[in-house]
């Protein structure tokens, strides 16, 4: 390799790299012009100088849409994770000997339930740093630096596994998962046999597959057969359904406690059925900050108090 490979004869220029790695990534120019807080044209003039520095053509400009050609999507895969590189290194050395503030990402009942009570009392410890929590459906983009740690519900075989390149993953709980429901619809099917619940009026979140994963671990053949019951969307709406009396919920104590406590909904027993995990929360985080200090005293803390 020759001795200038790092001369400016060989390296683009860096503003509009930047800019196209932002266009790229949040998929369009008025996007990434809000990331980068320039005016619009200005990103465009940016794109139009890399694609003349390099003599190849990186945006697929169609009317209605913005992309990149194959070749941009190859290029920019490639400049995208040399920057991160660079972001890495630099926030890496930045922060070395120090402890900075955290931003924690989890999906939202977990956070409110349980897990902004234990913030609350990590604080308390004198830690030297804060905790942003940010209850959030959608999984923080860690190698992006969206948030340091992201906790969420993982289920077993019926979800996305946890993690990924570049990614550490702690098990934090593994909770057995329960049947709950008002007090007048609970003692209604406590006398029911297993194979009712097939015929039970159940809650579901986004889809069936937590039913039907829940069931099929206590014995029960589900394969092929529509479960009965209303898609809710989310565990706030299938506890708040289940309050209401308008069926059966999954859950587990994390999310109830305080329900189950004041009896705004109790457990609802099936002979022959049990509580049985089928997923656990899990912490996640960048790889190469696993063993940052701030990152490692939350993670033991955490996972001391959910033990």
């Amino acid at each position: 390799m020759h001795d200038d490979y790092l001369s400016g004869k060989a390296i683009p220029p860096f503003a509009a790299l930047r800019a196209f790695e932002v266009v790229g990534r949040v998929g369009g120019v008025r996007r990434a012009a809000a990331v980068l807080r320039l005016d619009h044209a200005v990103v465009s003039r940016h794109l139009r100088t890399l694609e003349e520095w390099l003599g190849v053509r990186l945006i697929d400009r169609q009317v209605g849409r913005l992309g990149l050609t194959e070749t941009g999507r190859a290029y920019h895969a490639r400049i995208s994770a040399a920057m991160l590189d660079v972001v890495c290194a630099t926030r890496e050395i930045m922060a070395e000997g120090q402890v900075k503030d955290l931003r924690l990402w989890c999906v939202p009942g977990f956070a409110a339930q349980w897990l902004s009570d234990q913030i609350a009392a990590f604080e308390r410890t004198g830690p030297g740093f804060q905790v942003e929590l940010r209850p959030t459906d959608r999984p923080a983009n860690l190698m992006q630096f969206e948030a340091d740690v992201d906790i969420r519900y993982y289920g077993d075989g019926w979800m996305p596994a946890p993690g990924g390149p570049g990614l550490a993953t702690l098990v934090l709980a593994r909770p057995p998962v329960l049947m709950v429901a008002s007090p007048a619809l609970a003692a209604q099917w406590a006398g029911a046999a297993p194979a009712d619940l097939l015929h039970a009026p159940l809650l579901h979140e986004e889809d069936q597959e937590q039913w039907r994963f829940w069931l099929r671990r206590n014995g029960l053949a589900v394969e092929g057969a529509a479960l009965p019951g209303p898609l809710l969307w989310h565990a706030h709406l299938a506890l708040a359904g289940a309050r209401q009396g308008r069926g059966l919920a999954l859950t587990n104590r994390y999310l109830v406690a305080g329900d189950l406590a004041s009896g705004a909904l109790v457990e609802v027993c099936v002979p022959g059925m049990q509580a049985v995990a089928i997923g656990s929360y899990c912490l996640v985080t960048r790889a190469d900050r696993a063993s940052n200090p701030a990152i490692a005293r939350l993670r033991t803390f955490l996972r001391e108090r959910a033990e």
